[in-house]
Parts: C-alpha cells; sequence; structure tokens
C-alpha cells in the first residue's frame, strides 16, 4: 500500500530558528528553509497525525533523483525522517550535511 498524500502548505514559524516560513506555493514545505529544522508531526506527507511532535534535526543528505533528501533525527523519539531539498533551502546547510559523512 503507498503512502497518502494530504498537501497542506501553509506558514509556520521554526521552532528551532524562531523565523517566519512562507508557503512554497508549488508543493508544500515540511522544514525550515533557513535552517532546514523540521518537526516529528506527520505519519504520512501531511496527515498531522503523528503525535510525538518532535523537533527533526537535520543529520545528512542522500541522493534523491535529480535533488536531494533531508535525513532527519527526532531529538524526541528517535525515529529517522526524510524530507525533500526545495528550492530556496539554504545550500550551505545542505553542503555541510554532505560532508558530514
Amino acid at each position: 500500500m503507498g503512502r497518502k498524500f494530504t498537501k497542506i502548505d501553509e506558514a509556520f514559524v521554526c521552532e528551532n530558528c524562531g523565523k517566519q516560513i512562507n508557503p512554497l506555493g508549488y508543493t508544500c514545505r515540511d522544514h525550515c528553509n533557513y535552517c532546514l529544522h523540521s518537526k516529528h508531526v506527520d505519519i504520512n506527507p501531511g496527515d498531522r497525525m503523528n503525535e510525538c511532535k518532535g523537533l527533526l534535526k537535520p543529520i545528512s543528505i542522500e541522493k534523491f533523483k535529480e535533488s536531494f533528501k533531508i535525513i532527519y533525527k527526532c531529538e524526541k523519539c528517535n525515529e529517522l525522517h526524510k524530507n525533500i531539498m526545495l528550492k530556496d533551502d539554504n545550500i550551505d546547510l545542505i553542503i555541510e550535511l554532505s560532508i558530514k559523512k
């Protein structure tokens, strides 16, 4: 059974760096484009059904098609999670994550 996707592209305030994050418009924003942190809120993309609500810290990068995925570790439950890199993500942090291996 495939993963279900619920499109939610909304503004939020990053719980890690405090910056106001605006909607993307072309797809769903699921992480801060400044510090790359996210929040552990979904079971399936966009469903907001995960009760954990921990902060997802970016720990690595992996190649995905013509782009990359950011690999996260939840600071609350330690689960690993992946989000695709977005056009306006902080490229300096993406590079730092790519050389951490």
